[in-house]
């Protein structure tokens, strides 16, 4: 056997196969991220051509998932959510600057009810149901832009009415006259009338008392885990979001100044001690809370 061929049979030991060399290569490549349902990039929002109230703010919803957007009142979550729905102009409100990406595809010059029959919905801030129409009937007012028929639309009702039970004893009654947790969950079943892809969610948990916010939640988290809708959560009541958000941002005065998945959030001593009122291991009482021991980070 000849030098070179020695040379050979060599080089062939010491090099893998074309399958081995792909799969370290495919096992070396890093996991795709999850897909985008919604994003935002830098926008900002001017109301009445004068007032800068969202300040570069940007975040994005994984499909399927549940996304919290966190902050004080008046941090600017409704005005995110109104951005997103196209119901700014409403309030001489307008995106100035950025990108708003739903489904892979622009919206931000789409008309509401154009992107509702795309699939994203917003469940406004106080439910605003109808009250002079009954639970039945508001909850076909969602299904106004379908065109599937009849039988479609009936099999849904009855979709809602399992996830929401009070409203089927209720859906003879005035939505006026009902109470606010019924009006919130009619206004999340009108919502899913529509057959969404995503809902964005206004403060669910104003007014209400604690078990009936602690029920709503639930049926959201089930209609994540069971429908596969996506949604963005606005919400005050932090401790609460957490619990059944996947990932967070907060926003301080229109700008996002955290995110983070939910865990590490709950966990972040600034968070616990500005927005959950827990300090060194304990809850601080109201007076305590009027002065911050020491400044946020973010304002640093």
């Amino acid at each position: 056997m000849t030098a070179h061929s020695t040379e050979q049979q060599r080089e062939a030991a010491a090099t893998p196969p074309p399958a081995t060399v792909a799969m370290d290569r495919a096992q070396a490549a890093p996991a795709p991220a999850a897909a985008s349902i919604l994003a935002l990039n830098n926008i900002e929002v001017v109301y009445n051509r004068v007032v800068l109230v969202l300040k570069g703010v940007s975040l994005s919803v994984p499909k399927g998932q549940i996304v919290a957007l966190l902050g004080a009142n008046g941090a600017g979550k409704s005005t995110t959510l109104k951005a997103i729905s196209n119901l700014l102009h409403a309030e001489r409100g307008e995106v100035t600057k950025g990108s708003i990406l739903f489904d892979g595809n622009e919206v931000h010059n789409l008309s509401p009810n154009e992107l509702v029959r795309r699939g994203c919905i917003q469940v406004m801030e106080g439910r605003h149901c109808f009250g002079h129409l009954t639970i039945e009937e508001n909850l076909l007012t969602g299904a106004y832009t379908r065109a599937d028929g009849k039988a479609a639309i009936k099999r849904d009702m009855e979709l809602v009415f399992s996830y929401f039970p009070k409203l089927a004893e209720r859906k003879n009654a005035l939505a006026g006259y009902t109470s606010g947790g019924e009006q919130q969950m009619c206004a999340v079943g009108r919502a899913l009338m529509s057959r969404p892809k995503m809902i964005l969610l206004d403060e669910p948990s104003m007014g209400l008392a604690p078990q009936i916010v602690e029920e709503i939640f639930e049926i959201v988290k089930d209609l994540n885990d069971k429908e596969g809708v996506s949604f963005l959560l606005a919400e005050q009541n932090t401790n609460m979001a957490l619990r059944f958000a996947r990932y967070g941002y907060i926003l301080e005065n229109g700008r996002v100044v955290m995110d983070g998945d939910a865990k590490s959030l709950s966990e972040n001593e600034d968070v616990k001690e500005f927005y959950l009122g827990i300090s060194g291991g304990r809850r601080k009482s109201f007076r305590e809370g009027k002065n911050y021991r020491r400044r946020k980070r973010w304002l640093a």
